[in-house]
């Protein structure tokens, strides 16, 4: 536990704040979840890379932590802007499938994804569907000061409650909202809290309401799941930057409503002290968008041979708040830089941790370890702590592990747990086993032990064909790559 303060940035005042809990030893957070309509790609799990590890430092901090990460299997719709169709039940169609069956798969998915990324387990997976009735008790608590009908349904009238639009900062000085006039709502900027079935149609997913058969609108369902499980104020919101434009704000809007509180001058009003955004993640190429059919998913980087592993690396070698920028080099200067890691880890495997000892020859690698996570977060200035440690001579072996844990607890890669030959490339398509590899390179190394380097040669260009570079010299020790 590190006594230095946590300081946060804090997007709704655009401040750098010190973090005190709402209540005296714990810390309530809330991270808006997938909406499991399809696979996440892998700008999508930047955002819960970045939650885990803000969860880690506030156990790090000595913190009772509750995080809630939500699953909307309903009411998000094609266009933020309370356009187009349901996600859900566009994907059904084409699938011709259940909508139950499509969010299971795809929670299982996204699921899959937290376990490859060693992203711990929150403490509940608040599932939208789960909260209807809760739901439409808000809508009603809210409705007649705040909302009002039309044709589509049940609209929050942003007009009602003070600084609409402050996390955003998205108001011209003119006044003019950022979403173009819907017919049917009295300002841009109104969104849907209750979407009635359009007549003459059957969803998948309705229930009754006192506005008619329908289903809630997306940004209820956080309000609602946020102030259940965690309480009004709680500490901390999380999520990706995209979320601080729209969703967020019509978030707030309804927090600001259901408690009657003012303006957005006091944080707590919002639902939340502080709020928490990561930045984009970006792929040239265009590959991001789920639109585009073939996009980047986690599976994808698995399938060409990367451990998921280089991934988490490569996200906390930026600052969260940066604009990060996907290639393949750089994942694979991330995937290096964790074999280095491992490699060194490796070496303390047998001995026994001493968490009570002193630490004297780490003091500078742990003073800057923990003034950097308690400075925003900053990974990339911890990730060079973690190695000053792991480079650390001629000290104890049982003090370095301790040392090496404590940090790995809060970056969170597990490095006791991997080792060198689970972080080799190998691609999914290849068409040659490790065991045939590990075969040819004991006859290839028999042969340059005998200077029948013909031979030897020989089985290297044998192997080059199937696309596996042996790496003599490689100062890491992995023998080979598959390519």
């Amino acid at each position: 536990m590190t006594d230095a303060p946590l300081k946060l940035f804090n997007s709704l005042t655009r401040e750098l704040e010190t973090f005190t809990p709402v209540h005296p030893g714990e810390a309530r957070v809330y991270t808006c979840g997938p909406t499991v309509y399809n696979y996440p790609h892998i700008g999508n799990m930047r955002a819960y890379v970045f939650a885990d590890v803000l969860g880690r430092m506030l156990s790090h901090q000595g913190l009772k932590l509750t995080h809630i990460i939500n699953i909307t299997d309903v009411g998000h719709l094609t266009d933020d802007a309370d356009e187009g169709e349901d996600k859900m039940e566009k994907m059904a169609a084409e699938k011709a499938q259940s909508i139950w069956d499509i969010a299971k798969h795809y929670t299982e998915a996204y699921w899959a994804d937290v376990k490859a990324l060693n992203i711990r387990e929150p403490a509940k997976w608040s599932v939208a569907t789960d909260y209807i009735d809760e739901m439409i008790e808000f809508a009603k608590g809210i409705a007649d000061k705040h909302c009002y009908e039309c044709e589509t349904g049940l609209y929050f009238d942003t007009t009602t409650v003070e600084d609409y639009g402050r996390l955003a900062r998205a108001v011209t000085e003119e006044g003019e909202g950022r979403i173009d006039t819907v017919e049917g709502k009295r300002n841009a900027a109104d969104f849907a809290i209750w979407r009635k079935t359009p007549p003459g149609e059957k969803r998948q997913m309705e229930w009754d309401s006192p506005w008619g058969k329908g289903a809630p609108g997306w940004h209820l369902e956080c309000s609602v799941m946020g102030e259940k499980l965690l309480g009004f104020p709680f500490d901390i919101h999380t999520g990706g930057i995209d979320h601080r434009e729209i969703h967020h704000p019509n978030e707030i809007a309804q927090n600001q409503a259901f408690c009657g509180c003012g303006g957005l001058s006091e944080a707590r009003n919002s639902g939340a002290n502080i709020w928490m955004h990561n930045n984009f993640l970006v792929e040239r190429s265009g590959k991001m968008s789920k639109s585009s059919g073939e996009f980047l998913r986690l599976q994808l980087l698995i399938d060409k041979g990367f451990h998921p592993l280089a991934y988490r690396m490569m996200c906390l070698q930026a600052h969260y708040r940066s604009e990060l920028e996907f290639s393949w080099e750089v994942l694979e200067a991330a995937l290096t830089r964790l074999k280095r890691m491992v490699m060194q880890a490796e070496r303390l495997k047998d001995a026994e941790a001493q968490p009570q000892a002193e630490h004297p020859k780490f003091a500078g690698a742990l003073a800057k370890f923990d003034e950097a996570m308690s400075d925003d977060l900053n990974t990339a200035i911890a990730l060079t702590a973690m190695e000053d440690a792991l480079a650390t001579k001629k000290v104890d072996a049982g003090i370095k592990r301790a040392v090496i844990e404590y940090m790995d607890s809060v970056l969170g890669f597990g490095l006791f747990d991997l080792t060198r030959e689970a972080l080799r490339i190998r691609p999914k398509s290849a068409s040659i086993t490790e065991d045939e590899i590990e075969d040819a390179l004991a006859r290839r190394k028999a042969a340059r032990a005998e200077k029948d380097f013909a031979a030897s040669d020989a089985i290297r260009d044998e192997l080059a064909s199937k696309g596996v570079d042996v790496m003599d010299g490689d100062p890491l020790g992995w023998d080979w790559k598959l390519s």
